[in-house]
């Protein structure tokens, strides 16, 4: 999952208690709708594309989703005279007649509006995400990878600031190292998004920032390639993030992210550089909790106060030095525990979902060698479907515990009232929505 949200948006505060699981279908630039285990190792990636710079929802397509499905016919002349008017205005805007004249080609893809429209009924939880995305050919693979680009990625670090593993951990999450990018046309994904999407304003947006790109002689219309929902490249940017971070990385003029490795390093180290990336940190670390732990608090602490309240961490060491962090717990009480840092922060902001950013956090500590997750994650925990969400959001707002509409999606408004919920009960409130707590809220 890549560069940007719809402009750099403002990081959203991690809550503890993060209740975190991950679409069944998390699978980016998958080859097939139904994966076997290796196209589901070489598709992992993002979680939460609405928010990623991607702005992506997950990149499940299959070998030939790029096809286009064509509406009835009176919805496709709807259609071509919706990009009539687009043309007209985009000219009106700027947009050079060369560029306009790669919209001659677009077309508009069903498929796409149905994979903008998919909301998977079962989600998996975030031990599950992390044993595909950390996966141990994925950190061989990383190393290989790293090898072989270490110049090219030990420049971008001393430019940016961000280390090597950390791009390179990235570029496995979001495109298996640029095994799978998509075979989508940008132009034909964000057409499509802009008539007929959840989205139109954005997808419209996009779609001019694709014809400025093209303008601007980066890339060839037929050459912008990606997921589904429009983000490109190795590194998976939208448009608009494109145009805003993306560098020149090895001095040929153009910012070329589909077929440049120094251009796709030296773009998302800017891309973590502007966002915040304080070199010489750690993202975070693991770390164990008292026995009297609060887990009702969602305030960031420096590392002193953490360290005065009994929180040590797991493997003995010292604590980072953070002025301020934030502790979560990812799969509630009963699994592991971080204190994590600015630079969590800052891949937060590449995408906005923590099961993303401690994919990379520990594919980018395995690829350089250091340890991995220690405590144990609690497998037995049985994740909840949408339906059973939405149940729980529906309880705790006759209980009185205000969570907002219920759209089966755990946000924080949920989180916040579950954790009211449990504290209430005498339970610990971890914010972890499970079977335990739904049958607890249904006996009310």
């Amino acid at each position: 999952m890549a560069p940007f949200t719809m402009t750099l948006r403002p990081y959203r505060p991690l809550l503890l208690g993060v209740s975190l699981v991950v679409p069944f279908t998390l699978l980016s630039a998958c080859a097939s709708a139904q994966p076997t285990s290796n196209q589901a190792e070489a598709a992992e990636t993002r979680v939460s594309a609405e928010s990623s710079p991607t702005l992506l929802a997950q990149n499940t397509q299959s070998s030939t989703s790029s096809q286009p499905t064509q509406p009835d016919l009176q919805g496709h002349a709807s259609f071509d005279a919706w990009l009539a008017a687009f043309k007209r205005d985009a000219a009106a805007q700027g947009i050079s007649q060369r560029a306009l004249s790669a919209l001659d080609n677009v077309r508009y893809l069903e498929r796409v509006i149905e994979l903008d429209r998919y909301q998977p009924e079962f989600v998996r939880p975030i031990w599950e995400y992390l044993d595909s995305a950390v996966s141990s050919t994925r950190v061989r693979n990383g190393r290989e990878k790293l090898a072989q680009h270490r110049q090219t990625a030990a420049r971008m670090e001393e430019r940016y600031g961000v280390p090597a593993e950390v791009l390179v951990a990235i570029w496995g999450i979001e495109s298996n190292y640029g095994g799978n990018f998509g075979d989508f046309s940008a132009l034909n994904a964000f057409a499509t998004l802009a008539y007929d999407g959840r989205r139109s304003d954005f997808a419209r947006g996009e779609l001019l920032a694709a014809l400025r790109i093209i303008d601007s002689g980066d890339i060839d219309a037929q050459d912008m390639i990606g997921s589904w929902a429009g983000a490109m490249g190795h590194t998976q940017f939208i448009p608009s993030s494109f145009e805003a971070y993306a560098k020149d990385g090895d001095g040929d003029g153009r910012r070329d992210i589909w077929g440049s490795i120094p251009d796709v390093m030296a773009s998302t180290a800017n891309y973590l550089a502007r966002a915040n990336w304080q070199p010489g940190q750690p993202w975070g670390i693991e770390v164990t909790l008292p026995a009297d732990y609060d887990y009702a608090q969602t305030e960031r602490r420096s590392s002193a106060e953490w360290a005065a309240q009994g929180v040590r961490s797991a493997n003995g060491s010292s604590l980072p030095a953070f002025d301020s962090a934030a502790l979560i717990v990812p799969a509630g009480a009963k699994g592991p525990a971080f204190m994590v840092g600015p630079n969590f922060r800052s891949i937060l902001r590449y995408n906005n979902a923590t099961s993303y950013a401690l994919a990379v956090a520990t594919l980018s500590d395995a690829i350089a060698g250091r340890e991995g997750i220690q405590q144990a994650w609690p497998r037995d925990q049985v994740p909840l479907t949408r339906a059973e969400v939405r149940e729980l959001q529906q309880g705790l707002n006759a209980l009185g515990y205000s969570v907002g509409g219920a759209d089966g999606i755990l946000g924080p408004n949920t989180r916040n009232g579950l954790r009211a919920f449990q504290r209430d009960q005498g339970m610990v409130p971890d914010g972890f929505a499970n079977q335990a707590v739904l049958e607890r809220i249904k006996q009310r």
